[in-house]
């Protein structure tokens, strides 16, 4: 399921809009869709800040009463969020700036579904790639995107756990360990290093019986017994990676 928020102050170019978002689903049966509707640049804003609405896909019109697309699209990139944006508009003037706040199309009205289907390709295509790699966790009462490979380790204290990342955040989250398991599973690099934590194998630096160092200097002090399982793990993982 796509999450795809459609902007624009005049009702028939969001009809217009919807109307091939939704004759793209029927081509493409498996593609499925939910489609949200904005009037105006600060509608979309105002959602995505304050309720939890993470779109991955954004077709707006640039010329709109108020705060322009352009505009809009620079706020998002400060909020943190990395929707692709299509810029729908009946003018190139802006086509320069567009791209200033990383836009991943500008496409001029009158927009065809010959047109936009091919877009829509693209940028789904990359979208499921992104999603592969990434993770949604409710964090501090906001859905949050994060990115697997920031992930340093999970650590469980008591009955809270933690997760620990690159850049030195660290976050509460509010599922077990083993859920949190459940989701980084798929990917080599996550092991369970006894019931306490999930460690990263990329950002290890070093290991030994006692303890493990990662690359930003933060040091875990293994359990008892955990060492050997540990190392060959770490050694299969970069054994079989070259």
């Amino acid at each position: 399921m796509y999450q795809i928020a459609i902007c624009d102050d005049e009702t028939e170019e969001l009809d217009k809009t919807e109307q091939m978002l939704i004759g793209y689903g029927k081509k493409y049966p498996e593609t499925k869709f939910m489609i949200q509707r904005f009037e105006s640049a600060d509608e979309l804003l105002d959602m995505i800040s304050s309720n939890n609405y993470i779109p991955e896909l954004i077709l707006m019109d640039i010329y709109m009463p108020g705060k322009i697309g352009i505009e809009a699209a620079g706020e998002l990139q400060e909020m943190g969020n990395r929707a692709r944006i299509i810029f729908l508009t009946t003018s190139k003037e802006h086509a320069l700036a567009a791209f200033g706040v990383k836009a991943s199309q500008y496409l001029v009205k009158p927009v065809s579904e010959k047109i936009l289907f091919p877009v829509l390709d693209s940028l789904l295509e990359e979208i499921e790639e992104e999603r592969k790699r990434y993770l949604l966790l409710r964090i501090e009462g906001r859905i949050q995107r994060i990115a697997v490979n920031e992930i340093e380790y999970c650590e469980a204290q008591g009955k809270t756990q933690y997760l620990h990342l690159a850049d030195g955040r660290k976050y509460l989250l509010r599922i077990t360990m083993a859920k949190i398991y459940e989701k980084l599973s798929r990917y080599r690099e996550f092991v369970r290093v006894g019931i306490a934590y999930i460690v990263n194998l990329e950002h290890i630096d070093s290991l030994n019986a006692q303890d493990i160092c990662f690359g930003t200097g933060k040091k875990i002090y293994l359990p008892r017994g955990a060492y050997k399982t540990l190392k060959e793990q770490y050694f299969r993982y970069y054994c079989e990676e070259n």
